[in-house]
């Protein structure tokens, strides 16, 4: 059976992320990969100038036309946007029984918002019980629980649990915002933490989807059947060789993309 994994997020124009992003991560990995675009976005290495949310009537016959025809094993949700593209998300779902990774994005790495205020109360109470697993970076994690971001990993263990209390069964927290030249992530449920992965912070600019890259990888791995850890382990394996690789390429004038094609070829 040939492993499929659905995005459902946004469309970044630059290439670096989103929809863009997760489809490459997915078929670097080995799985087919299906997507429902949630917002398309005017964006590149160095700014989102413009955000046009599809209308949800159209997201939901997007879902509907994949699930009612593809084997899909496994659902990474990234952005959305507004409150009433999270409700259509939810009832698009409804009935999908295998793991969901939610990647709760906010900020891109421009710092332009790519979720509006009102909308972070909906994803906490409609979309975050159903994951699987929830990647929040620090400030992500920090805005879902409306406290200050962690600083330490055993602040880091305390809003893992926190919330996995609102109802995920599993977060992975994920240490990129974090100090110090080794970066940590800490894979957690409601005992505390099940993994450890840890990465020397590389000096590069080239971060541009790290976030959205690990949650499509991660849904990839769990598409093809692997344990949730050893899904994450697979997804941090290879999101690191694609951030040292990111230097290789030259995309734009920000902050480029990771090179997510690393195994197969380079420049």
């Amino acid at each position: 059976m040939t492993p499929i994994a659905l995005t459902i997020a946004g469309s970044d124009s630059g290439g670096g992320a989103g929809i863009q992003a997760d489809l490459k991560a997915m078929s670097a990995l080995g799985v087919f990969g299906a997507s429902v675009i949630t917002a398309v976005t005017a964006q590149n290495t160095r700014a989102v100038t413009a955000v046009h949310g599809i209308p949800v009537e159209v997201i939901s016959a997007q879902i509907d036309a994949v699930l009612s025809d593809l084997d899909v094993q496994a659902i990474k949700i990234g952005m959305l946007a507004t409150p009433d593209i999270i409700h259509a998300v939810a009832r698009g779902i409804a009935n999908f029984k295998g793991p969901i990774v939610l990647d709760p994005v906010m900020i891109a790495k421009s710092g332009d918002a790519l979720l509006a205020r009102e909308a972070i109360q909906t994803l906490r109470d409609v979309l975050l019980p159903r994951a699987t697993v929830l990647t929040p970076n620090l400030p992500e994690a920090a805005c879902l629980l409306d406290t200050t971001a962690a600083e330490t990993p055993a602040e880091m263990v305390e809003q893992g649990r926190a919330l996995c209390a609102l109802g995920a069964n599993a977060v992975l927290m994920k240490g990129g915002h974090g100090k110090g030249d080794v970066c940590h992530d800490l894979l957690i449920d409601a005992s505390g933490v099940v993994a450890e992965f840890q990465a020397p912070r590389h000096a590069t600019k080239n971060t541009h989807g790290t976030g959205c890259t690990l949650s499509s990888s991660i849904a990839a791995g769990l598409a093809e059947g692997l344990s949730l850890t050893d899904a994450a382990t697979q997804a941090h394996d290879y999101l690191q060789g694609a951030i040292s690789r990111a230097d290789e390429l030259n995309i734009g004038a920000g902050h480029g993309p990771v090179h997510h094609f690393h195994r197969v070829w380079s420049v």
